[in-house]
């Protein structure tokens, strides 16, 4: 048992505590601005298919209405 606890406190004496490069609670602000604009982005591309629709109707009548896979 002596062994384990030998190992135990020689394991926590190497240990080395490394300082963030910015607070804590930043890095949280930093993801919810992060992802709130990749969410905006997302949501700007919503719909294109239904703005080009007279295009997408005319390449069909030009090329016919099977679409090749």
């Amino acid at each position: 048992m002596s062994t384990i606890a030998t190992i135990a406190v020689a394991a926590e004496a190497g240990h080395q505590l490394n300082e963030l490069w910015m607070p804590a609670p930043l890095f949280g602000v930093v993801m919810f601005v992060l992802f709130t604009a990749l969410a905006i982005v997302t949501f700007s591309f919503r719909d294109v298919a239904n703005r080009h629709a007279e295009k997408a109707e005319a390449y069909a009548r030009e090329h016919g209405a099977q679409q090749h896979h």
